[in-house]
C-alpha cells in the first residue's frame, strides 16, 4: 500500500517581506547605521578639508616635537627639552594619581559617614548629616577654591616653615619630607608591597571560603596587615637595609630635596574627596538600609556584636545594592579631576591645553583628553561591573 502521509519534508521557505516585522527591523537598523555612518565622513572631510584651506598642520607628528615648557609637578623626570608626548604622559600620570588616590579615600571617608549616619549617637549622626548636607551643596569648584586658599593663604613662607617632625617642614611651597634614596632595598620593599597586597586577597578568598564551609571566623584584618607591614620590610632587609634618606634642606626661597606635597595636589585632593564621600555617604547608608531588619534582629540573637552583625552580615548583603551607584561616583572623581585646572595642577587638561595653545593643533589636543578620559572611564566601568556580577545572588 502507497503511503500518501508527507514526513520528514522541510519546512517551507521563509520569504522577505516588509509585512515581516523582523526584515523592518533590520532595515531600519541598517539604514540608521548608513546616516551615523555618513554623517561622521562628512565631520571629517569637511574638518580635513578646512585645515587644508586654512594650512592648518593636522596629525599627531607633534608629539615628536620638543616641548620647550617646564612641567611644575611630575612623577618621572621631565625638561623642556623632552617631547610633547611626555609631556601628555606626565600629565596622563598626574591625572591617575588624583583618580586612584581620590577613588581609595573616598571610598573609606563615605563609608565611615554612611555608617556613621545610621549610628545610635545622636551626636556623631547629627555630624554626619550636617557633613552630607553641606558637602553636596556646595559647587565643587567652589570648595577645591576654598582648600586651596586655606593651604596657601594660613599656610607660613619657607623660611618660616613649619617642622613638626625632624625633617618634615609644612609650608605655603607644600609638605616636604624625607625620601628613600635610590637604592635597590627600596625596589624590593616596592616589590614586597605588591605582593602582599596580593597574597592579602588571595588569603580573604580562602578565608571566606573556610568560614562558608565551617562558620570558623578568620583574623584576616590582623593578618593582611602583617602581610602588608612585613613584606615591604623583609625586602628592605635582603637590599642591605640602607638608612640614607634624602632630607629637605632650605636653599634661598623654597626647599630642595627630598618629597614634596604640592598644595595645588593637596587641595584638589581634598576638595574631590570631601565632596564625593559625601555622596557615597549616602549610597553607603542607603544600601545598608536596604537589607531587611530582621537580618539585624537574627544576627543579634546569635550573641554577636554589632560590628560584627554589620560587617559580616549586612554590609556584604548591602553591597549588591551599594556597588551600581557606587560606580558613576568613581567615575565622577575621575573626570571632576579635569577641575584641576582651575587651581594650576598639571593634569592631562591643563598639559594638553599647554600643548594645543602651543603647537594650534586644538582638535589632536581635544581627541587626546577624550581618549585618557574614555579610557579611565570605561576600565573603571568593566572592574566595577565584573566585581558586581562576582557579588551577585546565584539563582538555583
Amino acid at each position: 500500500m502507497a503511503h500518501t502521509g508527507i514526513t520528514g519534508s522541510a519546512p517551507p521557505k521563509r520569504r522577505l517581506s516588509w509585512n515581516d516585522p523582523t526584515v523592518r527591523a533590520v532595515v531600519y537598523q541598517v539604514v540608521a547605521l548608513g546616516l551615523v555612518g555618513l554623517g561622521i565622513w562628512y565631520l571629517v572631510s569637511n574638518t580635513l578639508h578646512n585645515l587644508e584651506t586654512r594650512k592648518i598642520a593636522s596629525g599627531f607628528g607633534f608629539l615628536a616635537q620638543e616641548a620647550g615648557f617646564a612641567i611644575g609637578e611630575s612623577p618621572i623626570y621631565f625638561g623642556p627639552e623632552n617631547t610633547y608626548a611626555r609631556a601628555i604622559l606626565v600629565g596622563l600620570l598626574n591625572t591617575l594619581r588624583v583618580a586612584v588616590v581620590g577613588i581609595i579615600l573616598a571610598t573609606l571617608l563615605g563609608t565611615i559617614m554612611g555608617i556613621a549616619r545610621l549610628s545610635k549617637n545622636w551626636l556623631i549622626a547629627k555630624i554626619a548629616s550636617v557633613y552630607v548636607e553641606v558637602v553636596r551643596n556646595i559647587p565643587l569648584l567652589l570648595q577645591l577654591f576654598f582648600w586651596y586658599a586655606l593651604i596657601t593663604e594660613l599656610a607660613p613662607g619657607p623660611r618660616q616653615a613649619l617642622n613638626p617632625l625632624p625633617g618634615v617642614f609644612i609650608s605655603n611651597r607644600g609638605v616636604k619630607v624625607p625620601a628613600p634614596t635610590d637604592h635597590f632595598a627600596y625596589d624590593l620593599a616596592a616589590f614586597g608591597f605588591l605582593l602582599a597586597i596580593v597574597l592579602a586577597v588571595l588569603v580573604a578568598n580562602w578565608a571566606k571560603k573556610r568560614q562558608d564551609a565551617t562558620g570558623q571566623s578568620f583574623p584576616l584584618i590582623r593578618v593582611s596587615l602583617g602581610l602588608i607591614i612585613g613584606l615591604p620590610i623583609l625586602g628592605w632587609l635582603l637590599g642591605g637595609a640602607p638608612m640614607e634618606l634624602d632630607i629637605p634642606e632650605l636653599k634661598g626661597f623654597n626647599f630642595s630635596g627630598g618629597a614634596t606635597l604640592s598644595p595645588e595636589y593637596a587641595a584638589l585632593l581634598a576638595g574631590l574627596v570631601i565632596y564625593t564621600g559625601g555622596f557615597i555617604a549616602e549610597v553607603v547608608r542607603s544600601g545598608i538600609q536596604a537589607v531587611y531588619y530582621g537580618q539585624w534582629e537574627a544576627a543579634s540573637a546569635l550573641g554577636l556584636r554589632r560590628s560584627l552583625v554589620l560587617r559580616l552580615v549586612v554590609l556584604p548583603q548591602a553591597l549588591r545594592v551599594i556597588v551600581p551607584p557606587m560606580t558613576s561616583q568613581y567615575l565622577n572623581i575621575t573626570k571632576n579631576s579635569s577641575l584641576a585646572i582651575a587651581i594650576g595642577y598639571p593634569d592631562i587638561v591643563s598639559i594638553a591645553n599647554t600643548t594645543l595653545n602651543q603647537t594650534g593643533q586644538a582638535i589632536e589636543g581635544i581627541l587626546i583628553i577624550m581618549g585618557v578620559y574614555l579610557s579611565f572611564s570605561l576600565s573603571i566601568s568593566l572592574f566595577m561591573n565584573w566585581y558586581n556580577k562576582h557579588i551577585a545572588l546565584v539563582e538555583r
